[in-house]
């Protein structure tokens, strides 16, 4: 049976029957490598405006999570442990990657998106673009997420919590579960992403 997604979601209470079954379907592919590299051709840009496409998956290994930036808990949680993650991890994470996908590129414009990760440090690039260029990328690592509406008349997203860990071949590795131990985290980002000889001696580069 093939997942249609493989993570947790974040969710509101109208979402708590996707939300179980989504956790049943997770405790069966978790930390499952991905059989292939991801292969979905797609056009984006970062937030500073550099052309984005699959080959930003290929080359070093990636912390990659989907989110928005009206996302009230989840995501801003995320990206900060993220920053804090590669600090600790400091030398030895050089070639790590960390690239934050917005769900939400109506509102998520490149100057947005560059705002938000910066104020997180220098070291995650943001990935926005048009919508149906977005769900490829989503659709293609199994990502859920889906609009719902809100009180007030606006909109929020309800989504994968779960944060990816890509190889340098593309293929997806493992994940690191919303709210994990800091020490747990960085212990699986050494073992799954930088275990191989000379794996963080990169000369680290621009985001």
């Amino acid at each position: 049976m093939r997942p249609k997604t493989i993570a947790t979601i974040a969710y509101s209470t109208s979402g708590l029957f996707i939300a179980s079954l989504v956790a049943l379907m997770f405790s069966v592919y978790v930390d499952t490598p991905r059989a292939a590299p991801f292969n979905q051709n797609f056009s984006l840009i970062d937030d500073e405006g550099r052309p984005v496409d699959k080959s930003i998956f290929e080359g070093r290994p990636s912390l990659v999570y989907f989110g928005y930036t009206h996302c009230p808990e989840a995501c801003p949680t995320t990206l900060y442990e993220v920053s804090n993650w590669l600090d600790e991890l400091g030398g030895d994470g050089r070639s790590l990657r960390a690239v934050f996908f917005t769900i939400d590129p109506q509102r998520d414009t490149r100057d947005v998106m560059h705002d938000y990760v910066t104020a997180f440090g220098q070291r995650i690039t943001g990935v926005t673009g048009a919508q149906d260029e977005m769900t490829k990328v989503a659709n293609g690592w199994f990502i859920h997420a889906e609009k719902e509406p809100a009180d007030d008349g606006n909109y929020h997203m309800s989504h994968t919590v779960d944060l990816l860990l890509i190889g340098a071949d593309g293929r997806l590795k493992g994940l690191i579960p919303y709210r994990s131990d800091k020490d747990a985290a960085i212990a699986k980002i050494r073992n799954v992403l930088l275990s191989k000889p000379g794996a963080g001696t990169e000369p680290r580069s621009d985001r």
